[in-house]
């Protein structure tokens, strides 16, 4: 099939409905919640387009992964920031395949170079980072942070700890469309 066949907003409309309402790993609120939270704390902070579709597609590799269900049931990193950078690079900038990918490596460089930022994560977050390697070493943590878009991607993640409220109300998913379009190649 050929790039121009596929409408990637379609494709990311479809996951949402067909796995959207799938608990967000041990977290109070659904993979489709946490989406529309993350994007609206972007939104709210009056961050740029590309990092509102970043922040909205950030765990897009949990909707994508055929076998999510492996690393629900066992202690195994699946690497959804992979995943799901990945296929974001197909369809949207560069910066917003970025802020998919770093969203886990921003976790590693907060918990080394913030103290009490660790005490501040879900029980479901402290599990996933012993998997995707724990906090960064200082030399990690420096190579992170000089990287072009580890600032950025630090924001996506402060909004990725805050975007698990159960029943709070957000704009729809409708209502990110022209973000997630104004992002496009």
């Amino acid at each position: 099939m050929r790039r121009t066949e596929i409408d990637p907003i379609a494709e990311i409309v479809a996951l949402v409905d067909a796995h959207g309402a799938n608990q967000y790993d041990n977290e109070a609120v659904t993979q489709r919640q946490h989406a529309l939270q993350c994007a609206t704390l972007a939104e709210q902070s009056g961050a740029r387009s590309s990092l509102i579709a970043g922040a909205l597609l950030h765990d897009l590799g949990h909707l994508l992964d055929k076998h999510v269900e492996v690393g629900l049931k066992n202690p195994v990193d699946r690497q959804h920031e992979l995943i799901g950078a990945g296929w974001v690079a197909r369809w949207f900038q560069p910066e917003v395949a970025e802020m998919v990918r770093l969203h886990v490596p921003a976790k590693r460089w907060l918990c080394q170079a913030e103290p009490g930022y660790f005490a501040t994560l879900s029980a479901a977050s402290v599990r996933s980072l012993a998997l995707q390697g724990g906090k960064f070493t200082l030399d990690e943590a420096t190579t992170f942070h000089a990287r072009p878009n580890a600032t950025d991607a630090i924001l996506v993640r402060r909004w990725d700890d805050l975007a698990k409220v159960p029943d709070l109300e957000t704009p729809t998913l409708e209502h990110f469309i022209p973000t997630l379009r104004a992002c496009l190649r």
